[in-house]
């Protein structure tokens, strides 16, 4: 149980490539983020990632009109059938050519894919169980260049295609009399974007080179004529070369209809074709400054064209008249993909060059959800001490913290000059210390989002380690270029000492959590204790059989452990000096081999080592990691490996499999280490020697798999690691593993329910807890009278308090019984508190867990009541306004009335005065 961890969510990238989707709702996006799909919830502001994942780069996601199931295709062509319900994947399939876009029927009948210059149509998998449930219907064949776009008609009948060659395809999703294909031209470069206008065959098609077509029909959708079944269609031409290729290619049982359209107008018939004429040509670059044009989005309902531009620019037109209605700047990078939801109130927007996913409310002209990820490596990760806040720096140079329970960004710190080397939490959980290579140690604070400390070196130093003692007063750093380690104030930031000892860099700090003791390794095959109360003398000198790489105490401060570059973990009592055990993790690492590397893995393997080590929360075991796609779990005590995790398994990334793919091999060398050129956008993939973090030199490369940080969080049910593809959390999972306590043949189900029928309470909890199944635990628990909880709670077994209290923490951070569930913990504190503080340092993730769960439901209630405070006073201030209104119109009223009174008297008066003087 206590290592049953699975990937819960993805943290640090929220976009990379591929088209976003809305759900049927259109109130989440689902945006594909590497070789996994999250699905960002935008009414509860919560992101989740669904536990599937392909073996390369999602390119592109096509979402059914009922919103149930989705297929994800990557960039070779692999694709998925995931139920967005049960998030199950439920069927495997490969097109064996890269997609470049897919889209279902709006009836939700078919779907089509386009891939290379071809269309081909599949039934869509529905309610009946099939062995294969994506069945080939049609395969259209017209343009001669790949097809990059797809639109349906509202009634399912035909859909359009547009491609490369500048053509769009209109074909017929049945067998029409009046319309099998038609081809339609008038761009001078590739088509993005093909629309039909709602319940018509009237096209909208924009170009690259900003370029929109207006296509009119004369046909109606009712004027399509179904081809009778005796009409037999004309025999194929002799086929050319490459088309007998494409149809060895294909798959066996595979069978469907080939539709090839050539563009050549029609014979005559006897039903009359449908035929297109254009209507009007817009321009979107008129100003003169030429623009690619990188995606569109096209809303029918509202007749909303949406553009998005390389220059991070987006346009809003109304059709058919081409009225702009805005533009807005968004991004200094290309919009890679736009989508529109089911209401065409939010826009959706995905940039992949800096990691941007932003949704746009039009009409109100303000962002509905703005986020962004690092678009560089993460480099370091803290978790705060109460476990709701992650805090992530990455080589951008940017600080982020993200919500643990939202999974979303809130604030992102962007002071650092260059890339950040390492960040932690003070003690308070208010404070976040960042060291970066900029020559600058920050501190920023949670409650105004301001930096309000740099901490600098009297000479210029990149900083790459550091660590902040237990009180959040000291702050120590270590640089790459020198061999000191440096100590400031935090209150008055001024630097308090300069530690001079090492004879190498030093490469890990790490302050213990119970003294004041600071804890520095070294290449110099030293560990050096520092004691800050006597006047930072060293303390202890600990010698190591290779030069040290990191260093991380237990948490309750009694144990040391240190990663060599031997791949040795050697553990440490700090009190004794002496060594207690050492770990060989070499071989667990298990390295890939890159495609530009000259030896084997196995060989390479030998000089690689641990870079990243982190105790859990009970301190029984290490979690360690590397510059391999594998994290390690150790327990301390056997000495012995527990778990691996394998946190990635994307192909897209460099040395993720072991041995080279001889299907690249040539007598030249390596296909990978060709040079595919460099004028053709995708530029050149081999990095330059010596390159571990991504060349920045070329434009394409493919990022290298590794582990750079590793944390546990305080809370003890989730660990989190910051990785090549971004920051993953592992959670605890308990319904997956089956974990008795204290099992016996009476500890059954049955039984626990017959205990409470007779009312036999505390009886009953310890029955349920032997079992330990979370289901029944907590049927248990909710069904004891509120009034006998301090009852049971003092009549509890003393090993089981512990286990409640855990499960009471766990309980209460996803349950609405607030009241009921803070009065357990409530009088499981107080009736056994001098107990349970006897045990503080076993007991401590348990308590953080609930403190977690109460801050987490006590921030939500505190928004709810000032929001509703807020409502209150602004209508007690409608009121009163409206009361004065009331009385200033009844005093106008009654001013009114009296004017009219004096009017009419002197009205009188004067036509008085009138008939005298006609007498």
């Amino acid at each position: 149980m206590k290592f049953a961890y699975r990937f819960s969510n993805l943290l640090g990238a929220v976009y990379r490539q591929g088209n976003l989707s809305f759900s049927k709702d259109g109130n989440a996006v689902i945006s594909p983020v590497g070789n996994r799909v999250s699905v960002f919830d935008l009414k509860n502001n919560t992101s989740e990632t669904l536990p599937i994942s392909t073996s390369k780069n999602i390119s592109c996601v096509g979402v059914s009109p009922d919103g149930n199931v989705a297929i994800v295709v990557d960039e070779d062509g692999a694709a998925l059938l995931v139920s967005l319900v049960t998030r199950a994947v439920l069927h495997h399939f490969h097109f064996h050519k890269p997609v470049s876009s897919i889209r279902f029927s709006p009836d939700g009948r078919k779907f089509v894919v386009t891939k290379d210059n071809v269309a081909l149509m599949y039934h869509a998998p529905g309610k009946q169980r099939k062995f294969n449930a994506f069945v080939l219907d049609k395969s259209y064949y017209g343009p001669y260049d790949e097809t990059t776009c797809i639109d349906w008609t509202d009634d399912s009948k035909c859909f359009v295609v547009g491609s490369k060659d500048m053509s769009t395809w209109v074909f017929g999703a049945e067998r029409w009399a009046n319309l099998i294909y038609y081809s339609l031209g008038g761009h001078k470069d590739m088509i993005v974007g093909c629309f039909f206008e709602k319940d018509s065959l009237d096209l909208y098609t924009v170009s690259q080179d900003g370029t929109l077509c207006v296509w009119e029909s004369d046909t109606e959708l009712d004027g399509l004529v179904l081809k009778k079944s005796r009409d037999k269609p004309e025999p194929l031409k002799q086929r050319d070369e490459g088309e007998e290729e494409e149809e060895e290619e294909r798959l066996e049982g595979e069978e469907g209809e080939v539709i090839r359209g050539k563009a050549e107008p029609p014979k005559e018939k006897k039903t009359k074709n449908v035929r297109y004429k254009q209507l009007s040509k817009h321009f979107f670059n008129k100003e003169g400054n030429f623009n690619n044009l990188t995606s569109a989005a096209y809303h029918k309902p509202t007749h909303i064209l949406v553009t998005g531009f390389a220059s991070g620019v987006f346009h809003l037109h109304e059709l058919p008249e081409f009225n702009l209605i805005h533009s807005l700047s968004i991004s200094d990078q290309r919009i890679a993909s736009v989508a529109i939801n089911s209401s065409g109130d939010w826009i959706g927007f995905g940039c992949s060059g800096m990691g941007q996913l932003l949704v746009w409310e039009w009409q109100s002209e303000s962002y509905v959800f703005k986020q962004q990820g690092h678009f560089n490596n993460m480099a370091s990760l803290a978790y705060s001490p109460d476990g709701q806040h992650v805090a992530t720096g990455g080589d951008d140079g940017k600080v982020k913290v993200w919500n643990t329970n939202s999974g979303l960004c809130f604030v992102t710190f962007t002071e650092h000059s260059s890339s950040i080397t390492n960040v932690t939490f003070t003690s308070s959980g208010f404070v976040i210390v960042s060291a970066s290579l900029d020559g600058t140690v920050r501190a920023f604070d949670l409650h105004r989002y301001r930096n309000f400390r740099t901490f600098t070196s009297p000479r210029p130093a990149q900083f790459s380690t550091l660590a902040v003692d237990s009180s959040g007063e000291l702050v120590s750093a270590g640089a790459q270029d020198s061999f000191e380690i440096f100590l400031w104030s935090m209150q008055t930031g001024r630097l308090l000492e300069v530690l001079g000892g090492h004879e190498g860099p030093v490469s890990c700090l790490c302050f213990s959590p119970v003294q004041s003791i600071l804890a520095s390794v070294s290449w110099d095959r030293t560990v050096r204790l520092w004691d800050m109360l006597d006047s930072w003398q060293v303390k202890e000198t600990l010698p190591l059989t290779s030069d040290g790489l990191s260093v991380t105490y237990r948490p309750d401060g009694q144990e040391l452990a240190v990663a060599t570059l031997n791949g040795e973990v050697a553990i440490w009592n700090p009190h004794t000096a002496t060594q207690t055990g050492s770990i060989a993790g070499r071989h667990d690492l298990q390295m890939g081999r890159k495609e530009t590397d000259k030896i084997t893995a196995k060989h390479s393997a030998k000089g690689k080592s641990f870079t990243c080590l982190c105790y859990s929360a009970d301190g029984e075991s290490i979690l360690a990691g590397g510059q391999s796609k594998f994290v390690c779990i150790y327990n301390v005590k056997e000495q012995m490996l527990v778990k691996k995790f394998e946190i990635s398994c994307n192909l897209s990334f460099d040395a993720m499999e072991e041995f080279l793919d001889r299907r690249k091999m040539t007598e030249f060398g390596s296909l990978a280490l060709v040079d595919e050129g460099a004028g053709d956008g995708d530029g050149v993939n081999i990095s330059l020697p010596g390159v571990r973090k991504g060349d920045m030199s070329s434009r394409h490369f493919k990022p290298e798999i590794r582990v750079s940080s590793l944390r546990f969080s305080p809370t003890g049910r989730s660990w989190a690691a910051t990785t090549t593809e971004g920051l993953l959390v592992y959670s605890l999972d308990g319904s997956i593993v089956f974990d008795p306590y204290d099992l016996d043949l009476d500890v059954t189900p049955a039984s626990i329910r017959k205990q409470l029928r007779l009312q036999e309470w505390t009886s009953a909890i310890v029955l349920a807890f032997r079992l330990n199944e979370k289901a029944l635990k907590q049927e248990v628990l909710e069904t004891v009278p509120h009034e006998q909880i301090a009852v049971v709670c003092s009549s509890l077994p003393d090993i089981y308090v512990e286990k409640l209290l855990g499960f009471v923490a766990t309980c209460l951070e996803k349950s609405g019984h607030l009241q009921f569930y803070m009065s357990w913990a409530q009088n499981l504190l107080m009736l056994h508190g001098q107990k349970l503080k006897n045990r503080s340092g076993a007991i401590l993730p348990t308590l953080q867990a609930l403190q977690k769960s109460i801050q987490r439901h006590f921030d939500n209630l505190s928004k709810l009541c000032d929001f509703n405070m807020y409502n209150i006073r602004y209508a007690e201030a409608l009121s009163k306004q409206r009361g004065v209104k009331r009385a200033a119109a009844e005093e106008e009223e009654e001013e009114e009335e009296e004017a009219d009174e004096g009017l009419s008297e002197g009205m009188s008066e004067a036509s008085f005065d009138e008939a005298e003087m006609i007498l």
